[in-house]
Order: C-alpha cells, then sequence, then structure tokens
C-alpha cells in the first residue's frame, strides 16, 4: 500500500492493530524527487504532463504531491487521466498538442502492466519521461526511480514465514522501504538528444548502455 494508515488498513505503522500488516511503498512521497530528476535531465523544461489512473485509490494523494512538488520547482503541470489502452494514447496525443517538454508517469499497477506501451508512445512524441520502476526503463524508458521491488517482495516473504509461524498481525509494524533505485537508459537519452551530466550518472544505480 502507498500509504496504509490513510486508506484505513491500519491504526498506525508501529502498531498496525487488527489483522493487518505489510509494507508501504511510500510512492507518493517520492513524486518530487522524480520531478527533480526530470528538472536535471531537461533543465529547461517549464510544462511536465503527469499521467494518472483515476480508478488508482492512491491516484488523488499522487496529484496533491505532483501538484505541491511542481509549485517548488516553478513547473506548470498538464494532467491527463487514463485507465485503458485508448486514454493513454490519447493522454499522450493531448501532451504533444499542449507542447509539454517531459512527462511523469504516475506509481499504478495498470501503467507497470501497460508499460511497452507508454515507452513506445514517450519515444514517438520524443518526451522525457520518467517512470517509478525499473522495469520501464528496461522496455526502453528514459529513467525511473522508485523502491526495490525485490527487496520489498522479501520482506513480505519474510512477514508471511513469521505469521505462519504465530506471530500476530498486530504485533508487526508496516514495514518502510529502505532500498531505492534510480536508473537511466543512455540508449534513450542518446535518441531523445539529451545529453545526461556525469555527475547524475554516477548517482545512478544502473546505467543501461
Amino acid at each position: 500500500s502507498d500509504d496504509p494508515v490513510a486508506s484505513g488498513l491500519v491504526a498506525s505503522l508501529g502498531r498496525p492493530g487488527g489483522n493487518t500488516t505489510g509494507t508501504s511503498n511510500l510512492s507518493t512521497a517520492m513524486e518530487p524527487k522524480r520531478f527533480g530528476l526530470l528538472r536535471a535531465v531537461v533543465p529547461q523544461a517549464a510544462m511536465i504532463g503527469v499521467l494518472l489512473n483515476p480508478t488508482f485509490p492512491s491516484a488523488a494523494n499522487q496529484l496533491r504531491e505532483m501538484q505541491e512538488a511542481a509549485r517548488t520547482l516553478g513547473l506548470q503541470l498538464v494532467v491527463m487521466q487514463a485507465s485503458t489502452d485508448h486514454d493513454i494514447d490519447t493522454s499522450f496525443a493531448s501532451l504533444a498538442q499542449h507542447r509539454a517538454d517531459a512527462v511523469l508517469v504516475g506509481n499504478d499497477p495498470f501503467f507497470v502492466s501497460r508499460r511497452d506501451q507508454l515507452v513506445a508512445l514517450a519515444a514517438h512524441y520524443s518526451l522525457p519521461a520518467i517512470y517509478s520502476f525499473p522495469e520501464y526503463t528496461v522496455a526502453g524508458g528514459l529513467m525511473s526511480y522508485g523502491i526495490d521491488l525485490a527487496d520489498a517482495y522479501r520482506q513480505i516473504g519474510i512477514y508471511t514465514g513469521r505469521i505462519l509461524k504465530g506471530a500476530k498481525p498486530a504485533d508487526l509494524p508496516v514495514l518502510q522501504p529502505s532500498k531505492f533505485k534510480f536508473v537511466i537508459n543512455l540508449k534513450t537519452a542518446k535518441a531523445l538528444g539529451l545529453n545526461i551530466h556525469p555527475q547524475l550518472l554516477a548517482t545512478a544505480d544502473e546505467v543501461i548502455e
């Protein structure tokens, strides 16, 4: 979950209560970082397109975090909403019409399952884009920043084992992610005509060439 307290799944992160515990992916809290990375790669960017899935429970929180981050950086947002393949196609066409300088794709399972479509559209419209998980970057996306999913799944497996051995979920604090991954695809950067500063490259956990 993004925010299990706000969604009513647990009473608090430290003492969940009830019969639910797990991990929090902190996705909305990372939106300012993603905007900052976009600005570092496309410093002249003034208008950023954001793509959100209105049917995703965390979409409203994502939008609030994005709007706050944009205000802090002095960026103008163009918000597009998509919950179908057709919506994604029309959203990118609209972003091109609005002359967006770059795009941030919200964290959402539906978008992850459509990563090839998203990456292809970003390339078609020559839009630098940042995503939440490395799977996008491996598929040809420009860059991604988010939690290390493999580590999160490992933690879930550990908790599952503890509960099966008798631990009570109410006594197991909701885990916060401790590992994050920043991945850059240099091949895509070159195709977009972008020069990635060596200092930024040095901060990447993985560079795809």
